[in-house]
């Protein structure tokens, strides 16, 4: 068997089905499962057919058919990542960041070459620029004033400007300044040993001293210093106040071990993306004191103690694995009888339909491609880029690139002459419409106090009682019948409804007049000149694609139903 070697950083294919085009992806780790098999840690990169097309602008400034196919060779990076097998991978790929000084034609000239300029994120759905950004303009660029001439005031207060906190030319010599430092040390660690909560943090001496050297107490006992005039006594004094020894934290005491293991997991997960950290971590703690944890985290022994782990597992994970190539037949390829299968022996090129990408009706090897019902199928080459590029290699219509449909045209896209057959002809859609009784016309009219035309039509929503306006109706049609108790108004309204409206509604009251004969002329109508209009043979050299015929208007109009 022939191997291929892929190692960490390769950017490869992964074939997760048999009709769909292959997986890029970037190998980050290489690890080997329980059971013997390796798994490949992996990058995700998306097509441009994996993104919905609201978030993808598409300047055409290319040909059309080399942008088609252009289109085919940008990949959007992601954050992503996914373990997959690595007996899944199918082959090798380059995939490089956009260059703005090189042409997009010469990827169409590389096999095997994509491009990318963005960051896709599956999560949110957008799409964001994977590079810095220069910022230019007045809001990020210093005013530069004019050059001072020696001597001359630029006008700044520099007392309010800035606060002098160590001045290196006090009275105190250096000796002293360290004799200072040391009684501020043994001062911090008393205060250690008579606070409850640090004992049980620092339950040793040793632990208590170390953490009373550390920074923080000193940056105390130099202010101290310097707040004092750098008077030795005084100092002492403001060390050790009236209720007891000043005592100094920082952030490595100030949390505790539960915190410090959220932060290290968050930062295995994270990096040093600290707001991430302090959202989905830690958010009870400021920015500031995350990120001034980490960097007191860097100088403990912990930290060394990891980073030394870290060193030996990349040591000991995989760098590179061999992999068989793959030479399985496909389960799309078709068998001489035109069925998915195996290859056989007996295939005969043409047979069928064309290829769907290219139209052509020969090659060594075919394959079945899109919905099984549609009986598609592409050639051996299509089939290859179909599989490594995501696409077809010509435009089709279903890709929005051809013109649209035409009513005189055939399923196969031949000019028809219709015959005058309603076999034919154009179907129009089915019209339909709703008629109302005669009564509930009439309703309309007689029972517009219950209805309230107006303020229904402007509370659309309203429900209307249905079941009270007919029993009005009905009430009011047998107070006619009988003529009594009506107001003389409703009496007459009745009538005028049931004399004008309601006889209408009767048909034998109206009846359809006689359809006129069609005008003439001489008084009568010649056929003997007329020439029956035959259909031309349609003659059908090439095998015809499907997908000239699977647009809804000439499916519809012209299937010869």
């Amino acid at each position: 068997l022939a191997y291929s070697v892929k190692k960490m950083g390769d950017y490869v294919y992964f074939e997760n089905s048999s009709s769909n085009p292959l997986l890029i992806r970037r190998i980050e780790e290489l690890n080997k499962t329980a059971n013997g098999n390796v798994e490949a840690k992996v990058v995700c990169f998306y097509r441009r057919r994996d993104i919905s097309s609201t978030l993808i602008a598409l300047p055409a400034s290319i040909m059309q058919q080399k942008y088609h196919q252009l289109r085919h060779r940008e990949l959007f990076l992601s954050r992503q990542l996914e373990s997959l097998p690595a007996t899944h991978i199918r082959g090798k790929c380059c995939v490089t960041l956009l260059n703005e000084t090189e042409a997009l034609k010469s990827y169409l000239d590389r096999e095997d070459a994509f491009f990318y300029s963005l960051v896709y994120d599956p999560q949110q759905k957008t799409l964001l620029a994977d590079k810095g950004e220069i910022r230019v303009g007045n809001k990020y660029q210093a005013d530069i004033t004019d050059l001072l001439t020696e001597g001359e005031d630029d006008g700044r207060d520099l007392e309010k400007l800035e606060e002098k906190i160590w001045d290196p030319n006090s009275s105190l010599t250096e000796k002293q300044i360290d004799q200072f430092l040391v009684v501020a040390r043994s001062v911090g660690t008393f205060a250690r040993a008579l606070d409850c909560s640090s004992s049980v943090r620092q339950p040793s001496l040793h632990m208590s001293a170390a953490a009373a050297s550390r920074d923080i107490t000193l940056f105390h006992a130099m202010d101290t210093l310097h707040a004092t005039g750098y008077d030795m006594t005084r100092a002492i004094a403001a060390l050790v106040p009236q209720g007891g020894p000043v005592l100094c934290r920082d952030e490595m005491e100030e949390w505790s071990a539960s915190e410090a293991n959220l932060f290290e997991e968050a930062l295995e997960k994270y990096g040093k993306d600290f707001t991430d950290i302090q959202q989905d971590f830690l958010p009870w703690k400021s920015l500031t004191s995350i990120i001034e944890y980490y960097y007191m985290w860097k100088t403990t022994d912990r930290y060394v103690q990891q980073k030394r782990l870290k060193a030996a597992e990349a040591e000991s994970k995989l760098k590179q694995v061999y992999i068989p190539n793959y030479n399985k037949p496909n389960p799309n390829q078709l068998t001489g009888a035109g069925v998915p299968g195996p290859p056989g022996s007996g295939q005969t090129p043409g047979l069928g339909r064309a290829c769907e990408s290219c139209y052509s009706s020969s090659s060594y090897q075919w394959y079945s491609w899109g919905p099984p019902n549609m009986q598609c199928r592409l050639c051996a080459s299509c089939w290859t880029y179909w599989k490594k590029y995501g696409g077809l290699k010509l435009p089709t219509r279903l890709d929005g690139e051809r013109p649209g449909p035409n009513r005189n045209m055939s399923p196969h896209g031949l000019q028809l002459r219709h015959s005058g057959s309603p076999k034919f002809a154009v179907k129009t859609r089915q019209a339909f419409y709703l008629q109302t009784t005669g009564l509930t016309r009439m309703a309309r009219r007689l029972c517009q106090d219950i209805i309230r035309p107006r303020h229904l039509a402007r509370h659309p929503y309203l429900p209307v009682n249905t079941a009270a306006i007919k029993a009005e109706c009905k009430d009011l049609t047998s107070y006619f019948k009988s003529g009594e108790n009506i107001p003389s108004y409703d009496f007459v309204l009745l009538q005028f409804f049931f004399s004008h409206f309601v006889l209408h509604c009767v048909s034998e009251a109206h009846p359809r007049p006689a359809k006129p004969d069609p005008p003439t002329r001489g008084g009568s109508i010649s056929t003997s000149n007329l020439t029956p209009i035959k259909s031309s043979p349609i003659l059908n050299n090439g095998s015809p694609t499907i997908l000239g015929k699977r647009t809804y208007e000439q499916h519809n109009g012209l299937d010869g139903e």
